[in-house]
């Protein structure tokens, strides 16, 4: 049922109906000229089915429209193509509001690498296809050059590939050279994030092996960080290079000792 919001679809649907029960003769031909004796029966055939089909159109228009509208226009409505014209004018949104709104909406538009890239770039066809019915046509280059320049920082590599090219990308390719890109950026993040854990794991085990003694392999001796005297207990010479140890040898009349004991 037509509502003032729904003009669209409702048109849409119409249409659809129409067509697919082969009733939509009258709305794409132009109501024929009177029936005459002088009429050829092709002429005579051509008024009658128009005749019919706009006949069923008006009924089919009628049962979908508010009654206010059918007591206005509908009741007095001939032809069912002129009676779709007065309702769009009263249910027909200003286009340029909706243009604004569309082309605000397009190049605002950011990906940020959530979600599914096709998709994304598809949202983006399927505005353009709304302004054109708006009759604001864009270029498929323009939209190709905005979903480029809407792409992250990660994509930058394959936006300078891009600009190399000599030939521009379609809207299909940009799609498929987009969903190869990005999985080798996934593929990229997986290997490095694998990486970064198994570097983590060896830095861990060599922490806990650290200071363990390994079997099999003797432990190594520590080095005495100073020497020591054990006779003077003065540092910087053994007991046998003591000059005091020395001293008190000869006072006691004691022979001297040898360098080993």
């Amino acid at each position: 049922m037509l509502n003032g919001a729904n003009f669209k679809k409702w048109k849409e649907f119409l249409s659809l109906y129409l067509g697919a029960s082969d009733l939509d003769y009258a709305l794409r031909n132009t109501q024929p000229s009177a029936i005459k004796e002088s009429s050829s029966p092709k002429e005579k055939k051509a008024h009658e089915t128009w005749e019919r089909s706009n006949r069923m159109c008006l009924m089919v228009i009628k049962c979908t429209i508010p009654e206010s509208l059918r007591d206005t226009l509908a009741e007095e409505a001939t032809d069912a193509k002129i009676l779709i014209q007065e309702i769009e004018k009263q249910y027909h949104k200003e286009d340029r509001a909706e243009i604004s709104t569309l082309m605000n909406r397009l190049t605002n538009m950011k990906y940020t690498g959530k979600g599914n890239i096709r998709e994304y770039i598809m949202e983006m066809s399927h505005i353009r296809s709304k302004l054109k019915g708006l009759n604001l046509e864009l270029p498929e280059e323009s939209i190709v050059y905005m979903a480029l320049n809407s792409l992250p920082h990660q994509f930058s590599q394959f936006k300078v590939i891009y600009n190399c090219q000599k030939d521009p990308w379609s809207l299909n390719e940009l799609i498929s050279h987009c969903v190869q890109e990005e999985e080798r950026l996934k593929s990229e993040q997986c290997e490095s994030a694998h990486l970064t854990v198994a570097s983590s794991d060896k830095s861990k085990d060599k922490g806990k092996r650290k200071g363990k003694q390994i079997a099999g392999v003797p432990p190594k001796k520590k080095l005495h960080k100073e020497m020591r005297c054990f006779f003077c207990k003065k540092g910087g010479h053994m007991k046998k290079d003591c000059a005091k140890r020395i001293e008190w040898f000869k006072k006691k009349g004691l022979p001297q000792p040898s360098q080993t004991e």
